[in-house]
């Protein structure tokens, strides 16, 4: 099945773009109707765009019923945020306290999606590409997305350079996971980027909110689902003795790669006592690139 290749602009003066996702404004405004895509769009046509396969850390999110916002380590979070503008040929950008982009150089700038879906909060799953689509392709066309198209996507890009975490979902090509997984590899053994403290699969304990939010770097969903479970927590407190309980009450249905075994993430995180320091220790047991999500 191909994606719809789609021309437009990206802005993002009073936004606030993270790692992973931007705002994006198609140069026709029944793009996505046309090709039979429900988004949800801001008075001047504004989508935005969820960037397919790959998770940044969070700069500013807000578990349910949470009275605060959370963040990950802002060296890496504020960082991808950072690359991706840089990617898409914004320079000079400013942001407020609260992370918004007061000013950038340019306004806006040009580029193009490859997109086949909508998540269901309305946001374009899609590919994201700086600049003029290749000679010859025309907006809203059907297009094929090979290895070599990948590498040219602000997805890879970011991978590549060691801004992101791969987080893959089923309606993913299996051709264009398996490249990333193996960036993703390439990546993790030179170390680059976030690799150099990650501790995903290494194992992590925690100590304090504050240390999950400021020093921790660890796969966002997994940091998602702990900063949800001690949200519940009304003292303050990090006590993980339940967080594999909580994470049971979720719904990330998945499969791994290359066995193909259908099950949850509650089942790929462990939480152990450590003897030296008698806490829970937290561990996700499969690299983040032998995993896949199933869309909500």
């Amino acid at each position: 099945m191909p994606l719809t290749l789609i021309t437009g602009t990206y802005r993002v003066v009073g936004a606030s773009p993270d790692g992973d996702s931007v705002r994006f404004y198609p140069h026709n405004p029944q793009a996505f109707r046309r090709a039979g895509i429900t988004v949800k769009a801001n008075r001047a046509g504004g989508v935005q765009l969820r960037l397919d396969a790959i998770d940044a850390l969070e700069t500013h999110y807000a578990p349910p019923h949470a009275a605060r916002q959370w963040h990950q380590r802002a060296e890496f979070g504020r960082g991808a945020a950072d690359a991706l503008l840089h990617e898409l040929g914004f320079r000079d950008v400013t942001r407020d306290a609260r992370g918004t982009v007061t000013a950038a150089t340019p306004t806006q700038t040009d580029g193009y999606i490859l997109t086949r879906f909508a998540d269901k909060y309305g946001r374009a799953v899609a590919m994201a590409f700086a600049g003029a689509p290749p000679a010859g392709t025309k907006d809203g066309a059907a297009v094929f997305l090979d290895v070599d198209g990948l590498h040219r996507s602000v997805n890879h890009r970011l991978l590549a350079a060691g801004w992101v975490y791969p987080t893959f979902y089923s309606k993913l090509y299996v051709d264009l996971r398996a490249d990333l997984a193996a960036t993703t590899e390439a990546v993790r053994r030179a170390a680059t980027g976030i690799w150099k403290l990650d501790a995903t699969t290494s194992g992590f304990t925690v100590t304090s909110r504050e240390q999950l939010t400021d020093d921790l770097v660890i796969l966002p969903k997994l940091f998602r689902r702990l900063a949800e479970y001690l949200t519940l927590d009304e003292t303050g407190g990090v006590d993980l003795a339940g967080f594999a309980d909580f994470l049971a009450t979720g719904d990330d249905r998945l499969f791994t790669v290359p066995a193909g075994h259908a099950t949850a993430l509650d089942t790929l995180v462990t939480v152990t006592t450590d003897p030296a320091t008698a806490q829970e220790k937290v561990t996700l047991t499969v690299p983040p690139e032998r995993i896949v999500f199933l869309e909500g």
